[in-house]
């Protein structure tokens, strides 16, 4: 395992090597640069002032020189200036990353202690009425868009019953308390658990009936095993394998493309920080949100197939598995 683990490391830091020449370039192949925006902003700046400020930002260089020397700054621990937050680049970025920590955390765990128990139980019913009502709630949770869900939670409750804030958080409104702060959180994490529920829960669903299908399944049953110990002693932990799958692939989605809940909640997280780095030629800063988006997704697939050899003990990564 140690093994495998080392192999899988430098496997990462190879993706996490080309990604980041590739969103260097492509950010870079984007019309305009910091310098054109400066000018929109500032029609006194003449052709003399705008030449020597692409000189002073390296602008004027050939965009793998630029990538060179960011990298050769980045293998120092110096990531940049965000030119947008004035500021180094990662005190622009820890805020809205334990920001997204919080939602995504809580909202993922929410949504798999819901989604799994329901599509194990619409398994073990199939073409049940119950299961027909939990299809329909998860094809529901599915449909609706996020923006819109998001509006409606506001309108509820914060417009009509006026219990929680539209938006924001405690720290910008200034407030204080462990109740405040949970109050700002309740529905944007309600929001995304709400979305997330449904994938999983027929994904859970899907798995699980495939799975009790199996001749193992029907030898359990016919040695006089009850049916809880079979579902649960010897059917989910295989039934979970694909479903770690997705799991792990929800990790970089929640961090970075919670831009519209983020965006109707007005919360600053790492989805909004991104959307923003991009449309303001931000290079530095949307450069490593990026990355930080590809290192989250590769350390959960990572973590899934570490977790397929604990839920399956013929998965082996040792080299003499066979």
């Amino acid at each position: 395992m140690i093994v495998f683990l080392i192999r899988r490391s430098v496997q990462s830091l190879i993706v996490l090597l080309v990604m980041s020449f590739v969103i260097y370039g492509l950010i870079g192949l984007m019309p305009g640069d910091p310098v054109d925006l400066m000018i929109s902003a500032d029609p006194d700046i003449t052709s003399q002032d705008a030449a020597r400020l692409r000189t002073l930002y390296g602008l004027d260089q050939p965009l793998w020189s630029r990538y060179v020397h960011w990298f050769g700054s980045a293998l120092s621990g110096d990531f940049g200036y965000s030119r947008l937050y004035a500021q180094p680049v990662w005190d622009a970025i820890i805020p809205a990353l334990s920001n997204t920590l919080i939602l995504l955390i809580s909202s993922l765990a929410l949504a798999l202690a819901i989604a799994l128990p329901a599509g194990v139980f619409a398994a073990t019913r199939p073409y049940s009425l119950s299961d027909y009502g939990i299809n329909l709630a998860a094809f529901a949770g599915i449909s609706m868009p996020p923006f819109w869900l998001g509006i409606l939670l506001i309108l509820l409750f914060s417009v009509v019953l006026g219990w929680l804030p539209a938006g924001g958080t405690a720290a910008a409104s200034g407030s204080e308390g462990f109740w405040n702060h949970v109050k700002f959180l309740i529905l944007p994490i309600a929001s995304l658990t709400i979305a997330g529920i449904g994938g999983h829960t027929r994904y859970m669903r899907a798995s699980m009936i495939e799975t009790l299908r199996q001749d193992y399944i029907r030898t359990a049953r016919a040695k006089g095993l009850s049916e809880p110990r079979v579902v649960l002693r010897h059917a989910l932990r295989n039934a979970m394998i694909p479903v770690v799958t997705v799991i792990a692939l929800d990790l970089g989605v929640l961090f970075s493309g919670a831009l519209i809940t983020e965006t109707v909640f007005a919360y600053p997280g790492m989805g909004k920080l991104i959307y923003d780095a991009i449309m303001g030629n931000d290079y530095n800063l949307a450069l490593v949100t990026l990355l930080l988006a590809t290192a989250l997704t590769l350390i959960g697939n990572l973590l899934a197939d570490v977790a397929y050899a604990a839920l399956d003990p013929r998965i082996s990564y040792t080299k003499d598995a066979g």
